[in-house]
Parts: structure tokens; C-alpha cells; sequence
């Protein structure tokens, strides 16, 4: 398999990712930062350098707060009254494909019981107090840099990507070369798979990470996330599980699998791309400078975000 001959992996070829596409040891042994290494200071100030209008897009759903198949586990909300002000209580458990989220490179291991990102212990370092390394903590200052819209429907000409047909590497190729746009180290790599008119077309679809009927981004994209050395990676729909050649499902959340604990690439997952689909239909353009603020969670595995995207 490769972009060239535009060929998806085997299920062998894709293990091998593991260690073809590894990061491991690149920025250090104790490096907690993963490919945001590869936001350097001059790739800021080239994000910056794309804001032409001033035009600020969120990219978060809203917390969600209703129960329902699509959302097992509901935001707490509470409200505190008294009578001069208002407060209130926010609990959530953020990871899942209901709230707007960002993973932290020590929420996913090699394999149950295996190592995190750079070859740490999970046993050693994942505690019931939380991670004593690769948290999201390490980031409070935040993640600035390209963001670049790799918008497959639209290239396709379809509403949204199918079970049948997911996003592949060379398609994240092809939609760079129609936005005329050359991929830069550190970019973060935003693919729009659909998510708002694959949801409205399919209320109540599973949200379970090996639903073999789940569309997405298929394990094809690795090649082109190590090839384009990307910092982050930002989707809607999020990974379609490999299936072997019956239709049945062979690894769910591949790209978690990979991307995570070997690249020691973030996701931030569960994006809303529809207004950014918009925004940059309009503009033209399909490039702007994107801030993701985690909150500062000591040893957390995450964060609920607002990632803001500026054209």
C-alpha cells in the first residue's frame, strides 16, 4: 500500500505502521509534547500570517446534555440560585463521540496493558489519581498553528463519506492539490467527513467505536499524517474500523490505535466542521490559523475544548 499506488493497507501492513510511522525518541525521552513539537515558533507566526478578515469560526458542538443512544452519558448541569446571583455545576466524562473533545497522548496504549506514546509503562504511569506523564496539563499554553480543511465531501461532490467508501490518504492529497494548498510541517490536519448531514440522515445511529456500518476516516490517512509530519489532527466523523474482507470488523478506532501512542499525535475529536466548511467556501480558502485551549488538568487524560479557527 502507499498514496502512490492509491491502495488502502492490509491488516499486516497497517501493524506495520506501528513502527514505520513511530515517533518514538525523535524529540526526546521525556518529551511530552509529541508531534506539537512540530509547532515551532516560525510555524506560528505563519498561522497568524493566514488571517485575512478577522473572522472568528468555533468548531465545538455544544455540551450535551440530553440522554440519549447517541449520548450514553449526559453533562451534568446544575444550576445554584440565590438571591443576588447565579452559579453553576458542570460535570462530564468528555471522551466519546458526543462532546468536542481533545485527547490527551495518555489516553490510548500500544495494546491492553501495554506502553503509552515514547514506550512508557501504562502500569507504571496510569494511576486512579491519573497520569503521571503525557497528560494534558503539559499543554496550558496552548496549541496554535495552520489549520488546514480537507473538506471530502465537497471534493466528492456527496453530502457525506459512506461506510463503503471512507476518507483514504491519497483523497487528503488530492483535496490539498484542488485548494492549491502545500502541506507544511505542523499543520493540523482538519478532515470534514459530514458529520452534521450523516447525523441528521441517520438519527440514533451507534455510537460504539466497532460498528461495522460507521463511515469515517479510513487507517489509509496514517501514511499521509507521517509523510506531511502533522501536529494534530481535527475530525468530525472520526475513524471507520478496519473490516477483513467478510465485512466483519477486524480493529475499531484504528487511527486512535495509531496515531495516539506511535506518531504521539493528539485527535481532537468529535469537531464541528459545518461552519468552517462554510466559512471557508465563502472565503475561497481553505487555510487559517487554529487555537485549541485544553484546560489545565493535572495528570488528565483531555479536555473539553472550543477549538477557534480565525480567517
Amino acid at each position: 500500500m502507499s498514496l502512490a499506488n492509491r491502495t488502502p493497507p492490509t491488516a499486516d501492513e497497517f501493524r506495520a505502521y506501528r513502527e514505520r510511522f513511530s515517533n518514538w525518541g525523535r524529540w526526546g525521552e521525556d518529551d511530552q509534547f509529541g508531534a506539537l513539537n512540530l509547532i515551532t515558533p516560525e510555524a506560528r507566526a505563519a498561522a497568524a500570517a493566514t488571517v485575512r478578515e478577522g473572522r472568528s469560526v468555533s468548531l465545538s458542538y455544544p455540551l450535551a446534555m440530553e440522554a440519549g443512544p447517541e449520548n450514553p452519558e449526559p453533562v451534568q448541569h446544575e444550576m445554584r440560585l440565590d438571591d443576588d446571583h447565579c452559579s453553576d455545576f458542570i460535570g462530564i466524562a468528555y471522551h466519546g463521540r458526543s462532546n468536542t473533545h481533545l485527547d490527551a497522548l495518555c489516553h490510548v496504549y500500544t495494546r491492553a496493558g501495554g506502553e503509552l506514546f515514547g514506550g512508557h509503562s501504562s502500569a507504571e504511569h496510569i494511576t486512579p489519581e491519573g497520569a503521571t506523564t503525557l497528560s494534558v496539563d503539559h499543554w496550558r499554553e496552548g496549541i496554535v498553528t495552520r489549520g488546514v480543511l480537507y473538506d471530502i465531501p465537497r471534493l466528492r461532490g456527496v453530502d457525506y463519506v459512506t461506510r463503503e467508501d471512507p476518507v483514504h490518504g491519497w483523497e487528503l492529497a488530492d483535496a490539498a492539490e484542488a485548494a492549491g494548498i502545500e502541506p507544511r510541517a505542523g499543520d493540523a490536519v482538519v478532515i470534514r467527513s459530514g458529520a452534521g448531514p450523516f447525523y441528521a440522515a441517520h438519527p440514533g445511529f451507534p455510537t460504539g467505536y466497532d460498528d461495522p456500518s460507521r463511515p469515517g476516516v479510513h487507517a489509509s490517512c496514517a501514511e499521509f499524517f507521517h509523510a506531511t509530519d502533522a501536529s494534530l489532527l481535527v475530525w468530525d466523523l472520526m475513524d471507520a474500523p478496519m473490516h477483513d474482507a467478510d465485512g466483519s470488523v477486524l480493529m475499531g478506532a484504528p487511527l486512535h490505535r495509531l496515531t495516539i501512542p506511535y506518531l504521539g499525535m493528539p485527535l481532537l475529536d468529535n469537531a464541528q466542521l459545518e461552519d468552517i466548511a462554510q466559512a471557508c467556501a465563502e472565503a475561497g480558502r481553505w487555510e487559517f490559523m487554529l487555537v485549541v485551549a485544553p484546560l489545565v488538568v493535572p495528570r488528565g487524560t483531555g479536555s473539553p475544548v472550543n477549538p477557534i479557527a480565525v480567517l
